[in-house]
């Protein structure tokens, strides 16, 4: 075979493997309201949970150091891609174990964390809840954002409250005052704001409430920055707000 023969021979093998070949890599998907999208699944896989659709990690919508001085950039990354991603891992490992619920949105596991088969129900309640609150969390804050709401927001707030310093300082009393881990809300329920706190990685959707707004007040979220202050975290977080994607979330409720 003449050189020019071998070096053709060679192109056409690689071209009909690089069509052929699989693409391996991670595909995050934007979350959608507050339910991440799924992955398709491959269809030639015999196992079950490959032939379901997997949950994925959503991107940030901002850079990791994009809510600096307020939270750091390397608590961001470790926040998003070890935390959240471990949520997302371990909800799929625990819905291959229970095929009846492999179709499930994740607002459907959230809400009907009641019916999720009781052999893997704490570890389906713990990292969907962890996957559903973190995805809302990253879209609730933003660069370039903070102040006070407009808006509707701001209506319902004054409604619910009497005044943004008083929601302010609720939200504040709630969130400090959740005993070890876990969440405050800004809930809407059936059109009326309020606030509660859920302890780990529970949210208002497992008790029928719609949420607006949450931070998170695990010590991952803020302790290499802020240590063990709480409330500095707290006080800094409200400089990060993104009132209009809360606004979004009030109007969808």
């Amino acid at each position: 075979m003449s050189d020019q023969d071998s070096r053709r021979s060679f192109i056409t093998r690689m071209a009909a493997f690089a069509v052929g070949a699989p693409i391996v890599g991670t595909f995050a998907a934007a979350a959608c309201d507050s339910a991440p999208e799924r992955a398709s699944a491959r269809p030639d896989s015999s196992s079950t949970m490959e032939n379901s659709m997997a949950f994925t990690l959503p991107p940030l919508p901002y850079a990791n150091n994009a809510l600096e001085p307020h939270i750091d950039a390397q608590t961001m990354e470790i926040h998003h891609d070890k935390h959240h991603q471990g949520y997302v891992t371990n909800l799929n490992k625990a819905i291959e174990k229970a095929p009846s619920i492999a179709d499930w949105s994740l607002d459907d596991i959230c809400r009907r964390i009641n019916e999720v088969p009781e052999d893997v129900r704490t570890a389906v309640r713990n990292n969907a809840g962890g996957h559903w609150n973190h995805s809302m969390f990253w879209k609730v804050m933003g660069p370039n954002a903070g102040g006070e709401p407009t808006g509707a927001v701001s209506d319902g707030i004054n409604k619910a409250f009497g005044s943004f310093s008083k929601f302010k300082e609720q939200f504040q009393d709630a969130a400090t005052g959740r005993f070890g881990s876990g969440w405050a809300w800004l809930v809407s329920d059936n059109g009326s704001l309020s606030i509660m706190s859920t302890p780990n990685q529970d949210n208002p959707l497992m008790e029928g409430k719609k949420a607006v707004l949450g931070v998170d007040v695990w010590e991952h979220a803020y302790y290499l920055k802020y240590q063990n202050k709480r409330a500095d975290y707290l006080a800094a977080w409200w400089n990060v707000v993104n009132w209009s994607e809360v606004q979004k979330l009030m109007q969808a409720a």
